[in-house]
């Protein structure tokens, strides 16, 4: 029988702040920043002690990602809109008419199309079924992220 386990991020406090551009949207194509939580929902067949997965296990890996995206500008490195150019010390970024030039040491490149709370999910996702092992009774894993309370994208992949 299947159960699931999940973790809010804001009560967990599994939280980042981040700045970002959204070139394809007129509003969010200023360079603004979110206070983002990340949410987990994890559905399986518990083990023979009761348990799904070990909470402290996930929120460990939810944490880590949170903190390598932590006070940094997400810049997406698989744009279709901007020009992204690097070099040893900036990351200049060309979309529609404006140009931002930001010390590379500010920013991360992330292998996405869009900084999107959609994208982002995505992204987390990935991390996490990559990080995790001994998924053998796991069904599925579905990733929230809010750009602030009660607004938010979510993604769910099965294992």
């Amino acid at each position: 029988m299947s159960s699931c386990v999940t973790i809010d991020g804001w009560r967990s406090n599994i939280r980042f702040s981040s700045a970002h551009i959204i070139h394809e949207y007129e509003k969010c194509g200023r360079l603004h920043g979110h206070t983002y939580a990340i949410h987990i929902k994890i559905t399986g067949n518990p083990d023979n002690k009761g348990i799904i997965f070990d909470f402290s296990i996930i929120k460990d890996i939810l944490r880590e990602i949170a903190n390598r995206l932590d006070h940094y500008i997400l810049i997406p490195e698989h744009s279709r809109i901007a020009n992204i150019k690097k070099n040893k010390s900036n990351i200049t970024i060309k979309a529609m008419d404006k140009e931002y030039k930001f010390p590379k040491k500010d920013c991360i490149l992330l292998p996405i199309e869009s900084t999107s709370a959609e994208n982002l999910a995505s992204y987390i996702l990935d991390e996490v079924v990559n990080k995790l092992k001994n998924t053998n009774n796991l069904e599925s894993i579905e990733i929230g992220i809010d750009e602030g309370y009660g607004q938010g994208a979510k993604i769910k992949k099965n294992i």
